[in-house]
C-alpha cells in the first residue's frame, strides 16, 4: 500500500493514508514523499473532497473508516485493481511470485533493468537499497512487480496477482502459507493457475526444476513457454565459494559469466538466477545482468546488517516461514564456516524469532519450526502475541538451547548476557518487533561500556 501511495503521488494525485501501526522504513519513505500519514482508523481522516479510497487487504467490515466509506457511497477500489487500471494495463509486466524470495528477486530484477538503462517502473514490498523508494512509475514499457498470492480486499477475495497480467512470470517456489485465507496447498495452486492462464503465448514462465507443487500447477494447463533453473537444459549456478558469494551462471550448458557479490546463501543464488533469466526475456543479455548483480545491495530487512558492537553483528531479516528461516540460518552457517577456513575469528549464531504471521500463530508450522532453527547455536523466541499452540512443544523439540519470553526487555537482557565477540545475531520477524533492533544494539553497547 505504501508503494501504491508513492505511485499515485507520482501520477499527480493528492495522497494521504491511514494505518494502525506505521513504522520504518516505509513510514520514513512516505513522509519524505510528502504523503500525510494518519495513525488509526478515524473517519475524520477522510478529507471532504475525497475522490477515491484505495482499500488495503488488511481492512474488513466493522472498521470505522470502511463503514463510513460504504455508508456515504464514497468510490473505492482495491490496490491491485487500481494498479491495473492506472499503471499496468499498457506495460510489459514482469511479476515475481512464490512463497519466498519475492522481494529480493524483484529488487534484483528492477536493478538489472535499471543498470541496463531501461528505467523500469516497479512496486516492491520492501525498500530496495539500489533505489530511493519501494515504488516508481518509471518509463514504459517495463514494470517489475512483487506478485503476492494474498487476497485483494474484503470485497475481492481473488489473489492480488491475478490483476497484474504479466508477460514475464517468475515463480520462485510454492509452499503452503497464509493459513488465514487458504485451507491447503491446493487452494494456493488454484490461484497460481489462474495467474498462469493470463500469461500470453509470447510471454515466459520461469521456475525451478523439481518443485513438485509448481510442476503440478503447470500440469493443470500451460499455454506459455517455460524455462527452468537448477537443470542442465536451463539455468544453472555453480558455487565457487562455500557461502555463495561467487558463482558461475550457465544457460543450456553455456557459461554466461561469474557473479561476485556481497550476498550469501543458496537462496540468494536461486533469486539471482531468476532475476537474470527474467531480465534476459526483457532483452538484457545475461552478462550485463551478471555485471549488475555485482553492484546489487540487498533490500532492507533482508539479512540487513543493523550494527556491529564489539564484534557482535546484529542482522534484521524478514524470514517468518520455516523454509525461509532454515535457508537464512544455513547461509549464516556457511558464512561462519568460510571465515573459519580463512583463519578469521568465527563465532556462533543467535537466532531471535517473533512468530508473528497468522500462519505461524495458528500452529500450522509448529512441527517444522524446530528443524528450521537447528543451524542456530541459541534460539530466542518472543511471544509478544498469543499463539494457538503451546510454545513448550517448541522448546522440547528445539535442538539448540531455546528460551521463550513474553517480555521484550527480558528477551533483550538474556541475549545481551549470552552474546560474545564473533557472534552473529539474526532477528527474524515480518513486523516491527517492537523496535528490538535498536534496543538490543543499545543494550549491547551499555553491557560492554
Amino acid at each position: 500500500m505504501g508503494g501504491i501511495a508513492a505511485i499515485a503521488k507520482e501520477l499527480g494525485f493528492t495522497v494521504s493514508g491511514s494505518d494502525a501501526n506505521v513504522y520504518p522504513p516505509m513510514s520514513t519513505q512516505l513522509e519524505q514523499l510528502g504523503i500525510h500519514l494518519n495513525s488509526g482508523y478515524h473517519p475524520d481522516n477522510f478529507s471532504d473532497d475525497i475522490d477515491l479510497v484505495i482499500v488495503g487487504n488488511a481492512m474488513s467490515r466493522g472498521n470505522p473508516m470502511v463503514e463510513y466509506m460504504l455508508d456515504r457511497n464514497i468510490p473505492y477500489i482495491s490496490g491491485p485493481q487500481w494498479l491495473l487500471e492506472n499503471v499496468l494495463k499498457d506495460r510489459w509486466v514482469l511479476a515475481v511470485s512464490g512463497t519466498h524470495g519475492k522481494t529480493t528477486t524483484s529488487s534484483m530484477l528492477a536493478w538489472i533493468l535499471e543498470y541496463a538503462q531501461l528505467a523500469p517502473g516497479f512496486l516492491i514490498g520492501g525498500v530496495p537499497q539500489n533505489f530511493t523508494s519501494s515504488a516508481r512509475l518509471g518509463n514504459a514499457p517495463f514494470f517489475v512487480i512483487e506478485a503476492d498470492e494474498y487476497d485483494s480486499a474484503f470485497f475481492d477475495k481473488r489473489s492480488k496477482f491475478v490483476h497484474y497480467r504479466p508477460r514475464t512470470l517468475v515463480i520462485n517456489n510454492l509452499e503452503f502459507d497464509h493459513a488465514d485465507i487458504f485451507n491447503d496447498l491446493s487452494d494456493i495452486q488454484r490461484q497460481f493457475h489462474h495467474l498462469m492462464r493470463m500469461v500470453p503465448s509470447n510471454g515466459l514462465i520461469l521456475s525451478p526444476a523439481n518443485d513438485v507443487a509448481i510442476e503440478e500447477t503447470l500440469a493443470m494447463g500451460c499455454w506459455t513457454p517455460t524455462e527452468m533453473s537448477n537443470v542442465e537444459s536451463g539455468w544453472q549456478a555453480n558455487k565457487l565459494t562455500e557461502e555463495g558469494s561467487e558463482f558461475t551462471v550457465s544457460f543450456n550448458g553455456v557459461v554466461q559469466g561469474t557473479v561476485l557479490w556481497n550476498l550469501m546463501g543458496d537462496f540468494n543464488i536461486d533469486n539471482g538466477l531468476m532475476a537474470i533469466a527474467a531480465a534476459r526475456h526483457a532483452g538484457v543479455p545475461a552478462h550485463i545482468a551478471i555485471e549488475a548483480l555485482a553492484e546489487f545491495v540487498n533490500t532492507k530487512r533482508r539479512f540487513e546488517l543493523r550494527g556491529i558492537i564489539n564484534d557482535i553483528a546484529v542482522y534484521d531479516d524478514f524470514a517468518h516461514h520455516p523454509t525461509a528461516i532454515e535457508r537464512t540460518l544455513a547461509g549464516v552457517k556457511a558464512k561462519l564456516a568460510s571465515q573459519s577456513k580463512q583463519g578469521q575469528k568465527s563465532g556462533r549464531i543467535l537466532a531471535v524469532l517473533e512468530p508473528r504471521s497468522n500462519t505461524m500463530k495458528s500452529g500450522i508450522h509448529k512441527d517444522t519450526l524446530p528443524k528450521s532453527l537447528a543451524q542456530a547455536d541459541y534460539v530466542y523466541i518472543y511471544q509478544g502475541e498469543p499463539l494457538s499452540w503451546p510454545v513448550t512443544d517448541l522448546i522440547a523439540q528445539c535442538q539448540p538451547p531455546c528460551l521463550v519470553e513474553n517480555s521484550l526487555m527480558a528477551l533483550i537482557h538474556n541475549i545481551t548476557q549470552e552474546a560474545q565477540a564473533g557472534d552473529i545475531i539474526v532477528i527474524m520477524s515480518n513486523g516491527g518487533f517492537e523496535g528490538i533492533h535498536e534496543k538490543l544494539i543499545t543494550s549491547l553497547q551499555q553491557h560492554n561500556d
